[in-house]
């Protein structure tokens, strides 16, 4: 069944202005291109434009150790933070209308805690970073698979699947103690609590080679599906109605949001608040079709990441992991525009 012409319409009310559009898609651009210049060694801004002009053939190039901390250290960093923060955004928009449930995050179904165990035993294994981002990746998938296994079934709700989330991602939270305990403590036990923090440190063009394909797959297909995103909340004989294959999608959902999240956690460890704080944002400002809730969260998800990650390695000598500055900013900012809003309800 296919749906007609006003069923669509219905549906599909409304989307972004051409201005909103414009704004958000010269957000993350224009924060990537601040980002470049802040730092410990500051960059100026002509010298930043020179030498993209020179990257593309025009002009003259700059001098080697300012090409180096643009293109080798800055550059794969903010790239990471905006498939990071682009990723877990769109990923927390999609479990929060999946589940009816505003307090869904990315690590719902236990993603998170499986990619920090195969991370961990990557790091006491004595892997390389590669090595350590791929068992993170694979971990995280299979956490994801053993909660839909423990879930799904007959007679069962998504409520059902999100009490098996929360029970595999104890399961594997434990297995992380358990490899901390048996770590080194010398060497490997700093390293895994480093990396469970969260931080863009690793970032380099070999992992984001990696890393970064499932995060861009995942956001293409959910916002090629964002109008259909608007059913996920409907019980199955609401969906049924409108022609849509409510069980499918709330599958491709669930993959794509999954492989988001795992990719993103394996590349920079946890990063708390991102996906549930800035969904949440984009909701007030955009309401709840996701027509423009999709590419808002993409959008001001990047930014923000990119702004963090800046304030981490830029506001002391020693770095912050992103994790504690994301706690610390979103935390009360959630607080003070939940009781603005006066709640929020899908």
């Amino acid at each position: 069944m296919k749906l007609t012409l006003q069923e669509e319409k219905t549906i599909r009310p409304g989307g972004l202005k051409k201005s909103e559009t414009a704004v958000l898609i010269l957000l993350p651009i224009v924060t990537a291109l601040l980002a470049m210049a802040i730092g410990r060694f500051g960059v100026s801004p002509v010298d930043i434009i020179l030498s993209l002009l020179d990257k593309i053939g025009i002009g003259e190039g700059i001098n080697r150790q300012t090409e180096t901390v643009l293109w080798t250290i800055r550059f794969p960093r903010i790239l990471l933070a905006l498939a990071v923060g682009a990723g877990l955004s769109v990923a927390g928009c999609a479990f929060q209308s999946l589940f009816s449930n505003p307090l869904a995050t990315p690590d719902t179904l236990g993603v998170a805690s499986g990619a920090s165990f195969g991370a961990a035993l990557g790091i006491l294994g004595g892997l390389n970073l590669i090595g350590i981002q791929g068992t993170a990746l694979f971990f995280g998938i299979v956490a994801v698979a053993l909660t839909w296994i423990s879930g799904y079934g007959k007679g069962n709700g998504m409520n059902t699947i999100v009490l098996a989330g929360i029970m595999i991602g104890s399961l594997f939270s434990a297995l992380v103690s358990l490899v901390k305990f048996a770590a080194d403590t010398e060497s490997q036990l700093p390293a895994i609590t480093y990396w469970l923090m969260g931080s863009m440190s690793g970032a380099g063009y070999p992992s984001l080679a990696l890393g970064v394909p499932p995060i861009a797959i995942g956001i293409l297909i959910l916002y090629l599906l964002r109008w259909r995103m608007n059913l996920l909340p409907l019980s199955d004989d609401e969906a049924r109605t409108s022609g849509i294959n409510i069980r499918r999608l709330r599958a491709v959902t669930i993959v794509c949001a999954t492989a988001m999240t795992a990719s993103c956690v394996s590349m920079c460890g946890q990063v708390g608040w991102v996906g549930l704080l800035i969904p949440h944002i984009c909701r007030m400002k955009f309401g709840n079709n996701h027509l423009a809730l999709v590419p808002a969260s993409i959008s001001v998800g990047a930014a923000f990441m990119v702004l963090v990650d800046t304030l981490a390695r830029s506001a002391t000598a020693a770095e912050i992991p992103v994790s504690i500055l994301t706690a610390i900013i979103g935390a009360p900012f959630f607080i003070v525009l939940m009781r603005r809003s006066g709640g929020w309800q899908l």
